[in-house]
């Protein structure tokens, strides 16, 4: 079975910074997109940064200039770089990766990490 496996989290003071991994090594099959989302208690899941395969990475302007998004296509990994870091980044920030389901079929899936806490005191 598929699993991410996500490291990285930790508590850090505002104005700090922190940098998120995740490994997708187990999906055999060509990864189209990988993505970094964040839930904190009482919001919705908000996608934080994306990265789809050729094209520029793309954040919303909560996090944009502070955030920034890098895949490795090779040891299938991305990685989240967070500075600047500020209290209401604080939430559980979860790896995403869509992939194909086979080497022929144009169908994709959606693979989920567990999570890893982030917390920014001030």
């Amino acid at each position: 079975q598929v699993q991410l496996v996500e490291s990285g989290g930790g508590v850090v003071q505002a104005g700090g910074s922190l940098n998120l991994s995740c490994a997708a090594d187990s999906i055999k099959f060509p990864i189209i997109t990988m993505a970094w989302y964040r839930q904190a208690p009482g919001k919705q899941r908000e996608m934080v940064a994306t990265m789809f395969s050729g094209k520029i990475a793309k954040y919303p302007d909560s996090v944009k200039g502070r955030f920034t998004i890098s895949r490795d296509n090779v040891k299938k990994m991305v990685h989240l770089q967070m500075h600047s870091l500020k209290p209401e980044d604080t939430a559980v920030y979860y790896c995403n990766v869509e992939a194909r389901t086979s080497w022929v079929s144009t169908n994709s899936a959606d693979y989920w990490g567990q999570g890893t806490q982030v917390t920014v005191s001030s």
